[in-house]
């Protein structure tokens, strides 16, 4: 009986890690923009670049990269997209922890709470500017 347990708790852990392994590869190494129409109250809704959005006056986004390098993308003053680039790690389960540094542009730190990531739709939590 207890080699039944211990391999259902080993079981268990296994599949825990498999699943954070898949939302992780699908969360990195892809640029998400804000879909803002489909927002609802404090949760932002993040689509992959790659998909329909409706048309709009512009879009920002972000994307994480495996080495810890974030990107984040705002309005330029052109109406294009301009890249900042930063540092990202996990903050906990769901978290993460994002620096922009601040080259031409001020410096920003804040958290994102990964709500969930579900088919091509990530919802996020992002957290007010934090300390360094």
């Amino acid at each position: 009986m207890k080699q039944v347990s211990l391999l259902c708790i080993l079981c268990l852990l296994l599949l825990a890690n498999t699943c954070r392994k898949k939302a992780e590869s699908e969360l990195l190494g892809q640029t998400w923009l804000h879909s803002y129409e489909e927002d609802e109250g404090d949760i932002l809704v993040y689509r992959p670049n790659s998909y329909d959005f409706p048309p709009s006056r512009g879009r920002t986004g972000f994307a994480l990269e495996r080495e810890g390098v974030a990107k984040q993308y705002v309005i330029a003053p052109t109406d294009g997209l301009e890249e900042q680039i930063g540092l990202w790690e996990y903050d906990g389960k769901n978290t993460i922890k994002v620096h922009i540094q601040g080259n031409s542009h001020p410096e920003q730190r804040y958290r994102l709470e990964i709500v969930s990531l579900k088919d091509g739709v990530l919802k996020i939590r992002r957290t007010a500017d934090i300390e360094k």
